[in-house]
């Protein structure tokens, strides 16, 4: 069983920087691909992001790439996601999300993941 909780989430004005980052209980996670998703108000949880268990390769929704950087320290059980050049429609609530051991497939799709955070807003101002 993994448990995810995440931080860093806050209010922050158009252009803005934040660091979210999801910390992991149990040993599998180490061996989970890792991921975020997000939720805005009235909308559907969409994908942002992933990260295989070795660290590489990663994806990236094409909204987030070049100003979403995801990473992974294997050793602290902990996965970040630097997020630069905040726009207002980054506004949302983001979810660290992890997949049973070894799951390479359906890695943009929230029906691969096992494993949910509670989640931490993200909220852009324009």
């Amino acid at each position: 069983q993994v448990q995810l909780v995440e931080s860093g989430g806050g209010l922050v004005p158009a252009g803005g920087s934040l660091r979210l980052s999801c910390a992991a209980s149990g040993s599998t996670f180490r061996t989970s691909t890792a991921g975020w998703f997000r939720q805005a108000p009235g909308k559907q949880r969409e994908f942002v992001v992933a990260i295989r268990w070795t660290g590489v390769p990663t994806y990236y929704a094409d909204f987030v790439k070049g100003r979403f950087t995801i990473s992974r320290d294997n050793a602290k059980n902990t996965v970040d996601l630097q997020m630069n050049s905040l726009k207002p429609e980054d506004t949302a609530v983001y979810y660290c999300a992890a997949t049973r051991p070894f799951q390479a497939t359906q890695t943009m799709d929230e029906g691969g993941y096992n494993y949910w955070g509670q989640g931490t807003q993200v909220t852009v101002s324009s």
